[in-house]
């Protein structure tokens, strides 16, 4: 996975669901739970908790599993955060839970970048899934070339946080190296002056290359949907392990 510190730096990680409030997103992740009548979900990359604190009020089981002890921190802190069984570590440490749904949000999927990881995580998630049980994630649509909009001039903003003061923040791109995305968040603290950042490389994955990857990790792909809070930007995957297979013991 990328070396994203922002969820790893203790300090960055408190803000970071402040500095990020609008997780309208998840909502259709809310959606595909009942669509598909999960009872049991994987959230892989589960962050500060976000999403699977709102399946777990809704009575789903669920796992969440992240490779950032400081994001974890925060999402065990969070109310109702003892509804839901918090792993550290990537997809590979989850045992077979015979789960309905499993999930990647956001950035999760690209920040998945070298091909082996990508791999073994698609694994990984099938043995944690029941026959028959899906993974849906996102990934932002490469033709859109989003990165191009990742300027500090484009991006900069500052949020007035309680307890914490004004944080100016910004993004801009480092290193385009193909499929690779390489780019900097600045924070900067009012409060004392402190100045942290946040290097990050995502991987942009066509339609075409993700269906290949999905098919050779022996899964079905049932469809393709477009994200609703980001029309004609985002490619929603929803795949299946196929129903035939025997659990893992």
């Amino acid at each position: 996975m990328s070396d994203d510190n922002c969820f790893r730096h203790p300090r960055l990680a408190a803000v970071h669901d402040a500095l990020d409030p609008d997780r309208g997103d998840l909502d259709a992740y809310v959606a595909m739970a009942e669509e598909f009548g999960a009872r049991s979900v994987l959230d892989v990359g589960c962050g500060t908790g976000a999403l699977a604190l709102l399946l777990a009020g809704r009575g789903i089981a669920v796992t969440g599993v992240d490779p950032a002890g400081a994001s974890l921190d925060v999402a065990r802190g969070r109310p109702g955060a003892g509804r839901v069984r918090w792993l550290l570590g990537d997809a590979t440490v989850v045992p077979p839970l015979g789960a309905d749904l499993a999930t990647m949000t956001a950035n999760v999927a690209q920040e998945i970048t070298d091909p082996g990881d990508w791999r073994a995580t698609l694994s990984a998630v099938r043995s944690a899934l029941r026959p028959g049980g899906r993974l849906v994630f996102e990934t932002r649509d490469p033709d859109r070339r989003a990165w191009e909009g990742w300027t500090r001039d484009r991006t900069r903003r500052v949020t007035e946080i309680p307890g914490v003061g004004a944080v100016e923040s910004w993004v801009r791109v480092t290193a385009v190296d193909g499929p690779l995305v390489s780019f900097r968040w600045t924070y900067a603290f009012a409060a004392d002056g402190a100045v942290l950042t946040s290097d990050s490389t995502l991987r942009f994955r066509g339609r075409e290359e993700v269906g290949a990857d999905l098919a050779t990790g022996g899964w079905l792909l049932d469809e393709v949907r477009d994200a609703a809070d980001r029309p004609g930007r985002e490619l929603v995957f929803v795949a299946r392990r196929p129903a035939g297979e025997v659990p893992a013991p």
